[in-house]
């Protein structure tokens, strides 16, 4: 097994153009040509963690934050940043960030931390924008299942929790082949008509290539029409945060309660705000930017990490916000990370990290 084909899944799981554009996901150490001998899965990737991989034989670590998060100029191992890229090096330990791409996937960080506190009618908080394409092309109705069926295999006219969405009408398309030309029918340097199908399919922007690929493949013309629009909606599968049900309406003392209990933390920062919770909205990590979004849907509570003190304010007791903490917002990604893993994979060990990475301690 090399890693590249542990890549290519992980990109499947969270596509790498999902990342914010201030992030450094993918493959920050190693040949994606190296052969797999077993994957460590982690929060962070510290000295600590390079040396558990290289007891437990784990020659790729698989972490959500990015070690190498901006620039690199030297690597002299004067922080701890330099000195983990320099131990992974000399170790041939590969290590693989995937971070805000799966932040913004609807089954990732924020689903786990929504499964876990049992939140029922989930949808993500802010879907992201311009990230969805439409492709219209034109083929003859003897051939129109064919391409039809081609695209949906390649990925497109997926949405939410549908596929093979497609719209069709018909008409007549005219054509006069050149010298040269090999038409699929008509004469050569006469006017031509043929009953045509205008097919119309929305897909992922990060597919565009394999839809294409799969489009000029089942097309039975030589020359194929077709154009890719930019759509404006918010995607309803990505993007950030998660918004969603509890099955039962909580009293606020109760609901923080039973937020420690379910997320492990033993501190949770929060304002005041309605005393009943019913909807809670959330986000993994660093989620303050969100506050707006998650009032605006009419959430009872937030949910995320890194509150400044002054944002605190922001909520006007309108909203409960309920700072838990970083890595206790994340803590649970890596044993998402590990069951995809363990199921696509049974021919390595994946392993859960023993260590906590967690800077923070409380007294």
């Amino acid at each position: 097994m090399q890693l590249k084909e542990i890549i290519s899944s992980l990109e499947e799981l969270a596509p790498p153009s999902l990342q914010e554009t201030y992030d450094n996901s993918g493959l920050l150490t190693g040949s994606p040509d190296q052969e797999v001998t077993g994957v460590l899965v982690s929060l962070d990737c510290t000295e600590a963690i390079v040396e558990e991989a290289i007891r437990t034989k784990s020659n790729v670590i698989v972490c959500h934050h990015p070690i190498i998060f901006s620039g690199l100029k030297r690597l002299t191992g004067k922080n701890y940043i330099e000195r983990v890229i320099i131990q992974a090096i000399r170790a041939n330990v590969a290590i693989y960030s995937i971070h805000t791409n799966l932040d913004n996937v609807r089954h990732g960080v924020n689903r786990e931390i929504a499964g876990r506190l049992g939140l029922i009618n989930t949808r993500v908080l802010e879907p992201i924008t311009k990230r969805l394409r439409m492709l219209v092309t034109y083929c003859p109705e003897s051939h129109s299942e064919q391409v039809r069926n081609s695209l949906f295999a390649a990925g497109a006219g997926h949405i939410s929790n549908y596929d093979e969405c497609s719209f069709s009408h018909s008409g007549k398309g005219t054509y006069r082949p050149l010298q040269g030309a090999a038409p699929f029918s008509g004469t050569i340097n006469q006017r031509s008509s043929e009953d045509e199908i205008r097919l119309e399919i929305v897909f992922d922007d990060w597919k565009e290539s394999a839809i294409l690929k799969a489009l000029l493949a089942a097309h039975p013309y030589e020359e194929v029409a077709y154009n890719v629009l930019e759509l404006q909606n918010g995607h309803p599968l990505h993007g950030a945060g998660m918004i969603g049900d509890l099955p039962a309406e909580m009293d606020r003392m109760d609901f923080l309660a039973y937020v420690k209990k379910n997320l492990k933390t033993n501190t949770i920062r929060y304002t005041n705000g309605p005393s009943k919770i019913k909807k809670v909205a959330l986000c993994g990590g660093s989620g303050s930017f969100l506050l707006g979004k998650a009032m605006a849907a009419g959430a009872d509570t937030f949910i995320t990490g890194d509150f400044k003190y002054h944002q605190f304010f922001d909520a006007e007791d309108k909203i409960m916000i309920a700072d838990v903490g970083h890595f206790e917002s994340e803590q649970f990604t890596i044993n998402l990370l590990a069951d995809y893993l363990r199921e696509k994979f049974t021919n390595f060990a994946v392993r859960l990290t023993e260590l906590s990475t967690n800077p923070i301690n409380y007294f």
